[in-house]
């Protein structure tokens, strides 16, 4: 699929769909706990519905026929051996999360979890060593350190030492830890990421599950506890809104979006504060964030916690004046793509000077060009590169423009709606 834009003028209200982070973790603690649960207003995409694909293969109910309201009959923490691998697709979210959720499994049977080629290129073996140490037979299939991986043996908690190269290690034991036989203590020697911990903390919060933070160096999670079903509703995505407020940043725009909360610990909140500070007309109220164009300038951001903007914001800074420097994101080359790369090499398609570092991007901002560009089967870099296409003279092609569906199917149809001129083939 192609995804074909031009320069936009955009105006209007959009409302912002669920966070697929809340989305994955209300189906898996929903799916380990006792009773029926609700998950109103989640967000349907590829992603999230492996999640619901994954764990009613670990023996959840979940129907999904109502797209604004989830019902989850639990499976209060009996979780099965499926006759078949669990495939699921390009979600690392649910590959990681399950793993720790296999674990509880009783059975002496392997659970197999596995993933396109793109989860099969990615790295999760800090997580299955975790696993080891916590008492579970975890082993990547390809002794690769990658998916497919075998989870077997029901975990009995201990002590673990985690490096979080991607903070879903940490929140995958964070999820099943509280249901293992004891107390588990976990030592973490790097944390990229954290804000997407806390959101998994936030969950656990609520659920009154008992753990000990020491400013997430150290964890203690209390074993032999339990889930119990709940009715929600998920927050819109900050990921998702990234989007939209750099489009209202770099466009000829003046745009509102609607149902973000930023009292939630979503990282990419931190967007807005990004764009602020390279000069954008950012106006945050009860109705909503007001978002119009204004002249931009290059600065340096540090990206550590908000790694899912970087593609949008490398767009951004070839928009602005001067040289804009983000750093201290290398886990940017650990996602669906190298992104730093891949943003570098599409960029320059379109006539930006970048350069890339161990860790990040500089971009120097300059006049986007018309030109073929490749999406690299990456949500994030296709929506990204759309961006610069409506801020170009003339059109842009996209290819690999299916990979939209993984967090944001309905991406061109809201961005349409107030004014982009962009469709598909």
């Amino acid at each position: 699929m192609k995804l074909f834009a031009a320069k936009s003028t955009l105006k209007g209200r959009v409302s912002i769909p669920g966070s697929k982070s809340h989305t994955i973790r209300a189906i898996a603690i929903a799916s380990l706990a006792e009773g029926t649960s609700s998950i109103q207003r989640p967000l349907i995409s590829s992603d999230t519905m492996s999640a619901v694909e994954c764990y009613s293969a670990l023996s959840s109910r979940i129907d999904t026929k109502d797209k604004k309201n989830w019902i989850v009959e639990g499976m209060a923490n009996l979780v099965s051996v499926p006759a078949e691998p669990i495939d699921v697709g390009n979600s690392g979210t649910t590959l990681r999360v399950a793993a720790g959720s296999a674990a509880l499994c009783k059975s002496s049977d392997p659970i197999i979890l596995t993933g396109d080629q793109q989860i099969q290129s990615r790295p999760i073996e800090p997580l299955l060593q975790a696993l080891r140490d916590l008492g579970t037979d975890a082993k990547s299939l390809k002794s690769n350190g990658m998916a497919p991986i075998s989870i077997r043996g029901r975990l009995k908690g201990g002590s673990a030492t985690l490096e979080c190269i991607t903070s879903q290690y940490l929140s995958s034991l964070l999820l099943a830890c509280p249901l293992a036989e004891k107390n588990s203590t976990i030592n973490v020697t790097l944390l990229n990421e954290p804000d997407y911990v806390q959101i998994t903390m936030d969950w656990l919060d609520k659920q009154n599950i008992r753990y000990e933070n020491d400013n997430f160096k150290r964890i203690k999670i209390y074993g032999n506890q339990t889930y119990k079903a709940f009715d929600t509703a998920i927050p819109a995505d900050f990921s998702s809104a990234t989007f939209f407020l750099c489009a209202g940043a770099i466009l000829d725009a003046d745009i509102t979006l609607e149902g973000l909360d930023f009292s939630d610990s979503q990282p990419d909140k931190a967007v807005v504060d990004y764009l602020r500070d390279m000069g954008a007309d950012i106006e945050v109220s009860e109705k909503g964030v007001r978002v119009r164009k204004n002249r931009l300038k290059g600065i340096e951001i540090d990206m550590n916690r908000t790694p899912d903007a970087l593609p949008a914001m490398a767009v951004t800074a070839a928009c602005a004046k001067g040289t804009t420097r983000l750093v201290n994101v290398a886990q940017a080359r650990n996602k669906e793509t190298d992104r730093i790369a891949c943003m570098a090499e599409e960029l320059g398609k379109i006539g930006i000077k970048t350069e890339e570092l161990p860790d990040g991007l500089i971009i120097h901002g300059g006049k986007i060009t018309p030109a073929k560009v490749n999406g690299h089967h990456d949500h994030r870099i296709v929506m990204a590169l759309s961006l610069a296409a409506m801020a170009a003279d003339g059109q842009i092609e996209i290819d690999t423009a299916e990979a939209m569906n993984v967090t944001f199917p309905d991406y061109v149809e809201l961005m349409c709606s107030i004014g982009a001129k962009m469709r598909v083939e």
